[in-house]
């Protein structure tokens, strides 16, 4: 596994919620897009967008309805079209196969804090922090992933600094909220990370140090 598959990682099991369609051509090649359903343990489902080339479906037998499971990375672009999300956020398949298996939504990211973390309390009273995580893609190019945190890593999260370099593992989230365009109520989704475990790379280095020295 090479150093940039290391520093974005996530693994889905799901239900195709849709057919197919075209998204756009990058470099000579087409890509199809479609939407994966994940159920919680709470019983509520996040819609991710996944991002395929079309050769990887054909002779697989998938169909709507079908539970596959997609392995590949989570991207963004800058959508300057005007519409729709300016930070579009997808998932890129590498690998995706017909599977049994239960439902999964699992993600591993290596990178860097590139926005103050802004930490909130729900009206419940819930620690939350927003972070944005600036991940190492080839050719240069970066991917800016939104995460959250909760109740106790919240409020560690947000005594972070922008710059520091974290590991977070976690699930990718889908959920829907009502903007006002042209003064009517108009339902948009957001995706985000939502964190269940973090760590900083002084946390490692220092966690290293503690095992060579026997403590």
């Amino acid at each position: 596994m090479d150093m940039i598959t290391e520093n974005n990682s996530i693994e889905l099991c799901g239900d195709m919620a849709g057919r197919p369609v075209r998204s756009h051509t990058a470099r000579g090649q087409d890509f199809y897009v479609f939407p994966l359903e994940i159920q919680r343990l709470s019983g509520t489902f996040d819609t991710l967008n996944v991002i395929v080339r079309p050769q990887q479906l054909d002779g697989i037998g998938i169909d709507v309805g079908s539970r596959i499971r997609v392995a590949g990375q989570l991207r963004t672009f800058n959508n300057r079209r005007g519409e729709g999300a300016r930070l579009v956020i997808t998932v890129f398949a590498k690998e995706i196969e017909l599977t049994e298996e239960d439902y999964v939504n699992r993600i591993f990211l290596r990178g860097t804090l590139c926005k103050t973390p802004v930490r909130r309390t729900t009206p419940m009273g819930r620690d939350i922090c927003d972070l944005m995580l600036a991940v190492n893609r080839r050719y240069g190019r970066s991917d800016y992933l939104p995460c959250i945190c909760w109740g106790n890593l919240a409020c560690i999260a947000g005594s972070w600094d922008v710059g520091t370099r974290l590991r977070i593992g976690g699930r990718v989230q889908s959920r829907t909220y009502i903007k006002l365009i042209d003064e009517q109520p108009t339902e948009k989704t957001a995706y985000e990370v939502s964190v269940s475990e973090a760590e900083t790379d002084e946390d490692v280095e220092m966690l290293a140090i503690d095992t060579e020295s026997g403590e």
